[in-house]
This record gives structure tokens, C-alpha cells and sequence, in this order.
């Protein structure tokens, strides 16, 4: 079957995985389509560090084609969006509803996948770029079949992260304000998540002006151009004048996480979702922090994916929640290159692979 398989040297289209049939409390799905996220490109320049050879992909959805023992919640013809979440269930923070902290969800990836009879490892818990994975029933969750496949792919990652940081995390309430510093996918799904919370003021920064359209379709009721101004937080600050109740750094970037904790207001809230390298450390005036301000975390969206893709489906069907608009283009497989050339070079929102 196909794939893309990065070697720790680069990544590509093969045509000649395998990968084995579900296991007790395994799902087997065949994918339809699957997201190129940032995350992804992350592992092939080494930002997110990975053992090789892996299978990447991450943000899929598909059918499912069997289950093993005691899975009884899917079954074979089902609709379903995967999340990356393999957590296990009966742990203390499954327990308490934090599945995102699950220690046996993070850093033991499997090797369901064969090549010329040498396994690869699955990225994710879920390596949705091969034509079938095999996940953990707990990531395979149940959507409508009107959803198109596209769209649902986008829900297992950018929506869960970026909706999910507004909702679960940050807790934006009715009538607060939002900053959001960078307008990609992930950014995007913040905007709309801060429109869906009741945010009053929602101003989108980001250094391409092309970007501008879009960022207003899903929320921001303002749009900071960085490349046209001196100064991007003196922009913002002429909106806000006081700060901002929440700041979402969505690029990655030590200077931008400075910038969105400077943006705060009293009692404001700056959410990491962009990813530096591993060992980057970003700094902050301490003396600021003193009026009860906050610098958080976010893994996932704080999300719980059986819950939460249920939720966002429900919205989509609504005309509350946008996923279509996020599919920019969408790419056979074998195309992969260039969907990464087009997302390198922030051309789409989203770039979708099909099989």
C-alpha cells in the first residue's frame, strides 16, 4: 500500500508498506484523507525529534475496515476522524478527564508498519499518510457520513488544538478580548474558537497580508499586518489599549511568545500552541507578571476527542464551526511535495492528501 515514509533524510511516497491487522482494542481504518499539519514538517527538519523510519501523518479520517476484541463502540463501514490521544483509560488523569496528560499517551510510539519485512515506527499513535493504520479504539471516533472526509481529517488536530486551547484551556468567556499571532491552521481555529466562546475583540496578527480574508471569515473582528508596521504590538495596543485577556502564540517563536505575554492585560492569559525547537527558551519581565497574569501550556487543545470530535462535528453540521473553508487544496498522495512546498510557503490553510 501507499504512504510517505520519512528515513531521517527525507521523506517520500512509497508504494510498498504493510502494516498488520488490529489487535485486541484496535481499530483498523482505511484513510480517506489527512491533513498536512506543521507537525508533521516539524519531524522531517528535526524540530520534533522522531526515531526514523516513521510513517508521519497525524490528522486523518477514513472508514473502518475491522476491530479487534472488545472494541464495540466502532465497527466495520463506520465513519470515523482519529485523534492522536492512544491514551489508556484507567490512568489517574484519564480519570480526571485529562486524557492530554496520560503518560502512556506520549513517547512510546509502536511499529505497526512493515517494509521489506523491516518495521517503521507509527507517528502520532496514528501515521494517517498510508492508505491504512491501525489505531487504538480510544482514537477512532464515530462522525456522520454526511461530513466530507476532507473536512473531518482537519478535527483530529488543528480544530481539537486550536478550538480546544480556547474552550478547554484558556476558557475564553463571553465579551473578552483575544489576540491570536498567527493566522495558519492552527491560528485560524483559535480565531473561530474565540468567535464560538463570545469574544468581543478578536485581532489576528500575522506577516502575510493575504492571510487577512480568511482570519476575518473565521473571527477576528481585526487584522494586524507584522510586515506593514514598525511595531506589531504597538498596532495591537491601539485596539487594545490595555492589553488583551488572552494572548495564543501560535507560530513557535521565542520573540512572538514575548511579545504575547507584553500584550497582557491585567489578569490576561498567554496560551503556547507554536512549537520552538527543543531546546529554545523564551524570557519575560517577572515584575510583570505580578497582576495575577499567566503563561500556560497547551498540549492538544486540552482536549478529550471522544467528547470533544463529537462536539465539533455537531457544530460543523450547525454552520457554527468552519471546516471546509480550512481545506485550501487537496492533493493526491503522490503529490506530497508539493503540498509540503505550498504549505512551507504558507500558500494554504490546509493542505489535504487523498488516497
Amino acid at each position: 500500500m501507499r504512504g510517505v515514509v520519512f528515513d531521517g533524510k527525507q521523506a517520500r511516497v512509497v508504494d510498498d508498506l504493510e502494516v498488520r491487522g488490529p489487535g485486541p482494542g484496535e481499530v483498523l481504518v482505511a484513510i480517506a484523507a489527512a491533513g498536512l499539519c506543521h507537525s508533521d514538517l516539524s519531524v522531517i527538519d528535526g524540530t520534533i525529534p522522531f526515531p526514523p523510519p516513521v510513517v508521519l501523518g497525524h490528522e486523518g479520517a477514513g472508514v473502518v475496515e475491522a476491530v479487534g476484541a472488545g472494541v464495540t463502540h466502532v465497527a466495520p463501514g463506520d465513519h470515523v476522524s482519529l485523534s492522536t490521544l492512544a491514551n489508556c483509560g484507567a490512568c489517574a488523569d484519564c480519570d480526571r478527564g485529562r486524557p492530554t496528560m496520560c503518560r502512556k499517551a506520549i513517547g512510546m510510539p509502536g511499529q505497526p508498519f512493515s517494509r521489506g519485512g523491516k518495521p517503521l515506527f507509527q507517528f502520532a499513535s496514528n501515521s494517517a499518510f498510508a492508505e491504512r493504520t491501525v489505531v487504538k479504539a480510544v482514537q477512532a471516533v464515530k462522525i456522520p457520513d454526511d461530513i466530507p472526509m476532507a473536512s473531518a481529517a482537519l478535527i483530529g488536530c488543528g480544530v481539537l488544538t486550536g478550538v480546544g486551547a480556547v474552550l478547554n484551556r484558556a476558557r475564553v468567556d463571553r465579551g473578552e478580548s483575544v489576540v491570536v499571532i498567527g493566522a495558519g491552521g492552527i491560528g485560524l481555529n483559535v480565531l473561530q474558537g474565540a468567535r464560538i466562546a463570545g469574544a468581543t475583540t478578536i485581532v489576528a496578527v500575522d506577516a502575510n497580508p493575504a492571510k487577512e480574508a480568511v482570519a476575518r471569515q473565521f473571527g477576528a473582528t481585526h487584522f494586524v499586518d507584522a510586515s506593514a508596521v514598525a511595531d506589531a504590538p504597538a498596532a495591537v495596543k491601539e485596539i487594545l489599549p490595555t492589553g488583551t485577556d488572552h494572548a495564543f502564540e501560535c507560530v513557535g517563536n521565542v520573540r512572538l511568545i514575548r511579545q504575547a505575554i507584553d500584550l497582557l492585560d491585567r489578569h490576561g492569559q498567554a496560551v503556547l500552541l507554536g512549537v520552538p525547537g527543543f531546546a529554545e527558551e523564551a524570557s519575560f519581565k517577572v515584575s510583570s507578571m505580578y497582576l495575577d497574569k499567566t503563561v500556560m501550556g497547551c498540549r492538544y487543545g486540552s482536549s478529550r476527542p471522544q467528547r470533544d470530535i463529537a462536539l465539533y462535528a455537531e457544530l460543523y453540521r450547525k454552520g457554527q464551526l468552519l471546516l471546509d473553508e480550512l481545506v485550501t487544496e487537496v492533493y493526491p498522495v503522490e503529490d506530497f511535495a508539493k503540498a509540503v512546498d505550498d504549505a512551507q510557503h504558507g500558500r494554504v490553510a490546509r493542505g489535504v492528501l487523498t488516497f
